[in-house]
């Protein structure tokens, strides 16, 4: 399969990349300064592109069988568009050249209530605390989150918690429904978005990915890119 990583050079994206490479697959590494990637191997091309520019990205999805966005950024309090910018670019180029597997990454703090069984702690306290420091990423997120779902592909919306960096794929949870847990590995994360793709799992749906295995303290904070 064609595949093309939007996003591909933040620490998630590099997971998609290797991972994509080492599964035999085509992959194309949309980025704005192909100079710097990381990675390089026969089966991967990577190319500038700027997500934010419709022409870009209507040219580089050109010739692929299936798009995987993984664009975000830090925590901020500005206001934030690179998801609605992004990923709106990316649906009206997969209609313009008719490629229509879609997977996108998301939070689980776009439900903006905390999953069945959670604590009281987590409840009370550390989620409103997160939906207050990423209020503006998270509303980016929930618009992006309905163009996807208008978009008329097929679409899988991959939702993450606090993301880190594991050493392994692990037996992560992936729930079509809001499913307890604080943090996501970055490895488990791109096995999911992966196996979603290749696979054509969980079309026209919205699932959680859960790490509990080699997880950070809780005091380590939560980073989404």
């Amino acid at each position: 399969m064609k595949i093309v990583v939007f996003g591909a050079s933040g620490p998630t994206g590099l997971n998609v990349v290797r991972q994509a490479v080492g599964r035999g697959q085509q992959v194309t590494a949309a980025v704005r300064r192909p100079d710097d990637f990381p990675i390089s191997d026969p089966l991967l091309q990577v190319v500038r592109t700027d997500a934010r520019d419709s022409d870009s990205v209507a040219a580089t999805i050109a010739g692929q069988d299936a798009v995987i966005s993984v664009l975000g950024g830090n925590y901020t309090l500005k206001p934030v568009s690179i998801f609605t910018e992004g990923v709106g670019n990316i649906v009206r180029a997969m209609a313009l050249h008719s490629v229509r597997r879609l997977a996108c990454v998301s939070s689980v703090c776009v439900a903006g209530t905390a999953a069945p069984g959670e604590t009281f702690l987590f409840r009370t306290a550390l989620l409103p605390a997160m939906l207050a420091l990423g209020r503006t990423a998270y509303a980016d997120m929930g618009r992006m989150e309905v163009a996807v779902r208008n978009s008329g592909l097929d679409w899988t919306i991959v939702r993450a918690s606090g993301l880190f960096d594991g050493a392994t794929i692990t037996d992560y949870t992936l729930a079509p429904s809001s499913i307890p847990g604080r943090y996501t590995s970055r490895m488990d994360l791109a096995d999911a978005l992966l196996d979603a793709t290749l696979e054509n799992k969980f079309v026209d749906t919205c699932v959680d990915v859960i790490t509990s295995v080699g997880t950070p303290r809780l005091t380590d904070g939560f980073r989404r890119s």
